[in-house]
């Protein structure tokens, strides 16, 4: 059985690859090991080497080098509008808050279609409209990471940016690491002296105290 382990990011996706396209809805997009069928009756196995997403458009690598086209699924969702724009604010705030997804766009926030979510809709006083649609919710920072990861994999245009992101970061943390380091080396080594702070001010005043007295 046919088995994906790298995911090929949409701009770099060649037609003439294509072997086979499945539709998944954004859970199944969503998930790093599955089986799947294909529409044109291919079965695949899917172990990807990190956790990532996958968006319309984009591929799943077979070993042999074959593509599987990955189309997003139309699901049920609530369009929310709201006359004040301020009530989307605080909708998608408490929607962050407790972990919920949300697809923001410049006309409306996009939220699954549930009884919880309903009813935290209608308490912050917005209106919501059953929709079919793709859903394409904001990803997390933790995920950008892991998909620009996957480009690195596929030398996709997503590799010069998954690259670059890896680096900084790796640059940062050393950096913060070498400097918490460096500050916590020079803090141990520092003249103590009464209400340094440092924790041994008792000590020092002992031996100060100790040497007048003689």
């Amino acid at each position: 059985m046919p088995r994906a382990v790298t995911v090929v990011r949409k701009p770099a996706v060649k037609p003439d690859r294509v072997v086979d396209t499945v539709t998944l809805d954004h859970a199944a997009r969503s998930r790093r090991q599955a089986h799947i069928h294909g529409e044109g009756g291919s079965h695949i196995d899917v172990d990807l080497q990190m956790e990532t997403v996958l968006n319309d458009g984009d591929a799943l690598r077979l070993e042999d080098g074959s593509l599987v086209l990955v189309k997003a699924a139309a699901e049920s969702l609530l369009e929310v509008r709201a006359e004040n724009p301020l009530r989307l604010t605080r909708l998608a705030w408490h929607l962050g808050s407790q972990h919920g997804l949300a697809e923001v766009t410049a006309e409306a926030v996009y939220v699954e279609n549930n009884p919880a979510v309903a009813e935290l809709v209608r308490g912050q006083g917005c209106t919501a409209t059953p929709v079919l649609r793709a859903f394409r919710p904001e990803q997390s920072a933790h995920a950008c990471d892991h998909e620009h990861h996957h480009g690195h994999g596929d030398h996709d245009h997503g590799h010069h940016h998954g690259h670059g992101h890896h680096d900084d970061h790796g640059h940062g943390h050393s950096h913060a690491h070498a400097e918490a380091h460096a500050h916590s080396h020079s803090h141990e080594h520092h003249d103590h002296g009464p209400g340094c702070g440092c924790g041994h001010d008792h000590h020092h005043g002992h031996k100060h105290d100790h040497k007048h007295g003689h």
